[in-house]
């Protein structure tokens, strides 16, 4: 038996009474037949027999085709792009957390956001349905761990396993800002590595993948045990304030802390290669800053200050307060992500900042805006980073 007579029985359904013909399909009856069914096969290839069905045991047999029999016309890339190519395959949900960003990344990649009902019972334990199929699908699920930290981690890894028990292909955890990375190690004795056992969460309840933006600290990548792509927000901050047109020789970078150089020196790298002061900080206690003394020379400058986080404001102000001191001419406070503990927003709205620019990773509630908040989107970044993930494509050449 030929190939093309194998492929004509295995095709046995397609030349059935009740079959249409593609081309008596109006567009809005294809367009319908392709919603209602997510299997629908547009280019079917209709075929008649050329002997009957041969019978076992009273049942029709049909042949297995393998790569080798295959014919030449069931290759079409057209098919091929359509059914395994559509956007059905890539399914966008959003947590609680942060919807706006959400729908502003799903409206950058031209894609509806996936329907999911997300509920709390009476005693505030976690409720997910997944409202459509998600089977064969790559799946992203977009939730920052902020405050509340514990709610919005609980609810991303309950989300994490509805996805993993409706049988999604992978399922990547989108994470804006990645709660408890600050417990990245230990500085103390009996103290836990909060960041590690997070981590080992979000693979355990199922992610294949994780994306996350402005890490607080890089390690915190090999705590993970599935790969991990590396968001810089920065960026954006960055095509934003050379907007501003201030003059490359006015400008010299800042590190709130020591911790932070080299993200400042990275900075200040993109920023006309801007020179880099640092501010001595010490710590006696959580959230309580202490300002030392100030490396670099910032007199009569535009100084920059760049943190990955503004959680209670306590070290940028302080910093800020130092820089005035010795002679800066304007601050600007930069960081992606914007925590705003108490009192953050009195300190930030004090007077010592020029400027105080974020990102949306976090949504800032209205009672945290001031008149010198400036916050940029990363939903384009963010939506890229996921069509180049989707893609098979490079993340790291973004940055560059």
């Amino acid at each position: 038996m030929s190939p093309f007579d194998m492929a004509s029985i295995a095709l046995r359904s397609c030349s059935s009474p009740t079959s249409t013909s593609l081309h008596s399909l109006t567009r809005n009856d294809f367009l319908h037949r392709q919603q209602r069914s997510p299997c629908f096969i547009p280019y079917a290839i209709k075929c008649n027999l050329d002997e009957p069905l041969k019978l076992v045991n009273g049942r029709p047999s049909v042949p297995v085709l393998n790569e080798q029999t295959l014919p030449n016309f069931l290759h079409s890339k057209r098919l091929e792009k359509s059914v395994n190519g559509s956007n059905t395959r890539l399914k966008l949900f959003s947590g609680l957390a942060n919807p706006s960003l959400s729908q502003e990344i799903a409206w950058y990649m031209g894609l509806e956001l996936a329907k999911v009902n997300i509920k709390r019972f009476a005693d505030g334990e976690i409720y997910v349905q997944l409202q459509e199929s998600v089977r064969g699908c790559d799946v992203y699920i977009i939730q920052p761990t902020c405050p509340p930290a514990n709610e919005n981690l609980m609810e991303l890894l309950v989300m994490i396993d509805a996805c993993r028990r409706a049988s999604a292909k992978n399922i990547t955890a989108v994470i804006p800002y990645f709660g408890y990375a600050r417990a990245d190690r230990k500085t103390q004795g009996r103290e836990s590595i909060a960041a590690k056992l997070v981590a080992n969460l979000i693979t355990e309840a199922g992610a294949n993948r994780v994306l996350a933006c402005d890490l607080h600290s890089g390690q915190s990548m090999g705590y993970f045990d599935i790969p991990v792509d590396h968001v810089r927000c920065q960026a954006v901050i960055l095509d934003y304030l050379a907007s501003k047109n201030i003059a490359s020789n006015d400008l010299v970078v800042v590190s709130p802390d020591v911790a932070g150089v080299a993200r400042a020196r990275a900075f200040a790298k993109k920023l006309s290669d801007a020179p880099l002061a640092i501010v001595d900080k010490r710590r006696p206690g959580h959230n309580v800053a202490e300002v030392v003394n100030l490396i670099g020379d910032v007199k009569g400058k535009v100084a920059v200050m760049v943190d990955d986080m503004i959680d209670t404001a306590g070290t940028i102000t302080k910093g800020a307060a130092l820089l005035h001191k010795e002679g800066a001419r304007e601050v600007y406070a930069c960081s992606s992500h914007a925590v705003f503990s108490p009192p953050a927003f009195e300190r930030l709205s004090s007077g010592l900042f020029q400027e105080v620019i974020i990102t949306n990773t976090i949504p800032v509630t209205e009672k945290n805006y001031f008149p010198q908040l400036t916050v940029l989107s990363a939903a384009n970044l963010l939506g890229e980073t996921i069509w180049r993930v989707h893609g098979d494509c490079s993340v790291s050449s973004i940055f560059q």
